[in-house]
């Protein structure tokens, strides 16, 4: 473990606590004396994400945790509402019990829980995702998710709508 301020590698560990999502430990640095926290987690096993032209890339929350901060930039979420797709859908990936799964699966599971969380963020993602061909193709993804949202709306009014129909009359 390097020293995040001087770079020294070596180390003494002052405090270690464990917690279900892994081990803390204090440490402080045997070269400038400065205490810095490390938190370890246990990595049963490593899952490979198979890309469209059949690429292999080990999962990476990190790189996921990105592009949800991308698709949810300026939106009002709840802290930790990122954490915790991030953490659904890892544990969802090793409850599977394989060593690989298609960028498919993995895409349609965030974009089923972005879309139960903020609808503009599951369209700026699907956008990107999808990689829809033409304007006419994001233009029936983008309709479908204003009528499924006019529809949860009517259900609980919890989120304000996408976007405001106006008929001709009202303009």
């Amino acid at each position: 473990m390097l020293c995040p301020h001087c770079g020294h590698g070596e180390s003494k560990v002052i405090d270690s606590r464990d917690s279900k999502s892994g081990t803390r430990r204090r440490r402080e640095c045997s070269m400038c004396s400065l205490r810095y926290t490390t938190y370890e987690q246990v990595q049963s096993s490593v899952i490979a994400i198979v890309k469209r032209d059949g690429r292999r890339e080990d999962f990476n929350k990190e790189k996921l945790m990105y592009s949800l901060k991308l698709a949810c930039t300026k939106r009002p979420l709840p802290t930790g509402t990122l954490d915790k797709i991030v953490s659904d859908v890892e544990s969802t990936i090793f409850k599977r019990g394989r060593s690989e799964i298609n960028t498919k699966i993995l895409g349609e599971m965030i974009i089923h829980k972005l879309k139960e969380v903020d609808r503009v963020a599951y369209i700026r993602y699907a956008s990107v995702y999808k990689d829809f061909p033409d304007l006419e193709t994001f233009k029936i993804e983008l309709e479908s998710a204003i009528i499924d949202d006019n529809q949860e709306n009517t259900r609980n009014n919890l989120q304000p709508t996408l976007f405001e129909f106006k008929n001709k009359d009202n303009k």
